[in-house]
């Protein structure tokens, strides 16, 4: 038994670094940065657990990172839609997904913004307390992100309103298995950034 065990884990295991080995260096990278990233929020977020928030202070997180949150949520459902447009070869409609979610993304930030304006109307600035600090430097970071995840959106739909207008073109973009992977590779981040923000906005009204 033990031994059918072990050759089971060992099996396991092969099979797991066979898929490691197989992955694009690229799409590899990708993940290690977004263990980084992960990490690097981590650490900033039990140390603003550890200021203790705003305790005796009138101070409510703003409305308007519960309005970046709600954005978030929405451009996760339309771009989780573009895979199945470039399956479907629907590049028009792919491109429509696209600009949906880069306009969610743009106004993720400027709601962020907002937001920054909102906290500093209670009172609440970078330079002040401790829990302020890192409520400004958490939301910066995560903009800061974001902001590489959108630059690359960019580039994806430029490039999808450009081929969509030629079929020869379409027919290159559609067969070419490396814009495949960048879909994919996009649609990986930007749900990363998401669930991302609406863990760290839970820990903000738990703890603000």
């Amino acid at each position: 038994m033990d031994s059918d065990r072990k050759k089971q884990i060992d099996s396991a295991q092969r099979s797991g670094f066979r898929r490691i080995e197989k992955m694009h260096p690229i799409r590899m990278l990708l993940y290690i940065s977004m263990m980084g990233i992960g990490v690097l929020f981590f650490i900033l977020t039990v140390a603003f657990a550890r200021t203790g928030g705003f305790p005796g202070e009138q101070f409510e997180l703003p409305k308007f990172f519960s309005v970046s949150a709600i954005l978030l949520l929405f451009s996760s459902f339309t771009i989780s839609k573009v895979p199945s447009m470039y399956r479907k070869e629907k590049l028009k409609k792919m491109s429509r997904y696209l600009a949906l979610t880069l306009s969610l993304g743009i106004l993720f930030i400027v709601a962020q913004l907002i937001g920054w304006n909102e906290m500093s109307r209670a009172g609440v600035y970078f330079s002040g307390k401790a829990s302020g600090t890192y409520l400004y430097l958490i939301s910066a970071l995560h903009i800061l992100h974001l902001l590489g995840g959108i630059i690359f959106l960019s580039f994806m739909l430029f490039k999808t309103i450009y081929v969509a207008s030629d079929g020869v073109r379409s027919l290159i973009f559609i067969r070419d298995p490396f814009r495949n992977m960048q879909l994919s590779m996009l649609n990986s981040y930007w749900h990363f950034m998401d669930f991302l923000w609406l863990g760290l906005y839970l820990v903000f009204l738990f703890i603000a």
